[in-house]
């Protein structure tokens, strides 16, 4: 079956549709991801640090810098997953070996399942923080905007990754129906002719109910002794 569509991609070796690639469901989740991913780790580096009067910088969710380490290096490596998912993707149709697609599809479902987790975390890690976060100890009108975005893009994340999960989880099974095989090769398959049976020497064998004896032919050596030719009339 290698070479032949599954996993919900074409044949290998066919040619590459971008109209149809950038409508497909996977496609745009895996581009909102990249974009929400950026958004956060770009915000909290640009402005999640705010200083008190000296040269020292604190981290706008209540001078915690786990919560800013944190949403930083999962908001960077979900922006290249999400790169390398997506080129992932347009080489998908040519990878032939359907144990090759298989272990994509896995590896898919693993990352998209497990960052979905990291990013649930984040989320109520950073909104537990910001809760906590006084403008006593902070001057917040500062980085109250980078904060909110960073909250608020790290929810959409959750919903783009777990969209994703969804879709790699689809292709997998998908990939398993070994009907859809079947199918396609019983319509490929051109009609079989049937052909008589042959016998143990090679040759054809002759139905019984063809077979016709040859008329009896009365020769002088079959005719008893004595025996007289009627007269003809």
């Amino acid at each position: 079956m290698d070479g032949a569509g599954s996993f919900g991609a074409g044949r290998a070796g066919s040619a590459f549709d971008l109209v149809a690639f950038v409508k497909q469901p996977q496609t745009i989740l895996r581009a909102l991801a990249w974009i929400f991913s950026m958004v956060v780790f770009a915000s909290i580096i640009n402005e999640g640090y705010v200083n008190m009067g000296s040269e020292r910088l604190h981290c706008v969710f209540n001078k915690n810098a786990d919560a800013c380490n944190y949403a930083i290096t999962i908001g960077i490596m979900a922006f290249l997953a999400s790169v390398l998912f997506l080129a992932l993707d347009v080489y998908f149709p040519q990878i032939s070996s359907v144990k090759d697609r298989k272990r994509a599809v896995l590896l898919e479902i693993a990352f998209s399942g497990f960052w979905t987790f990291l990013w649930f975390v984040g989320f109520c890690f950073l909104a537990n923080q910001w809760s906590r976060t006084s403008d006593k100890e902070l001057p917040l009108e500062q980085a109250s905007d980078a904060a909110r975005a960073a909250i608020a893009f790290s929810f959409f994340s959750i919903l783009t990754w777990a969209g994703l999960t969804v879709c790699a989880v689809q292709r997998f099974l998908l990939g398993t129906d070994m009907t859809l095989f079947t199918s396609e090769q019983v319509v490929n398959q051109p009609p079989k002719q049937t052909y008589p049976s042959n016998d143990v020497i090679g040759q054809t064998t002759i139905p019984v109910n063809a077979y016709q004896s040859p008329p009896l032919i009365e020769t002088v050596e079959t005719r008893p002794p004595g025996y007289k030719v009627p007269p003809a009339f």
